[in-house]
């Protein structure tokens, strides 16, 4: 590239370099098969996933009603539980860690209600879309 004597660089130069650099990153991208901004979600979400689970207000108050006290221990294994539903898919997901059971909503990491397996009728559980049991 020639620097003409004011030091600034033409415009066909500018063209030149920076569209041509843009063309280029396009060919690799096209060549992988993933666009900057799939991959920019997709880091998005892992960087989400990888948050504690959150409790719904409902999910507090099914808590506090049914004097169920996690341990840390316990909190861990669901937080793993989610993941591995995040990982396979899972939008709804039972997550059952020892006595307990959970609905989560995978997406928003978030533990809609909780409840003791003792408590459920008939052991049957609606609007899930997986199980994970830890």
């Amino acid at each position: 590239m020639k620097i003409q004597n004011n030091q600034f660089l033409s415009i066909e130069q500018l063209q030149a370099k920076y569209f041509t650099q843009a063309e280029q990153s396009r060919k690799i991208a096209g060549e992988s098969g993933v666009s900057f901004s799939d991959l920019l979600n997709k880091t998005a979400k892992a960087a989400e996933s990888a948050g504690e689970v959150k409790f719904s207000k409902h999910a507090v108050n099914r808590l506090a009603e049914r004097n169920i006290e996690l341990t840390d221990n316990q909190k861990e294994r669901l937080q793993v539980g989610t993941m591995k539903a995040g990982l396979k898919g899972i939008h709804e997901s039972l997550v059952l860690v020892d006595q307990l059971a959970f609905i989560v909503n995978v997406p928003n990491n978030t533990v809609v209600t909780a409840m003791k397996q003792t408590e459920t009728d008939e052991n049957v559980f609606t609007n899930i879309d997986g199980a994970v049991i830890m």
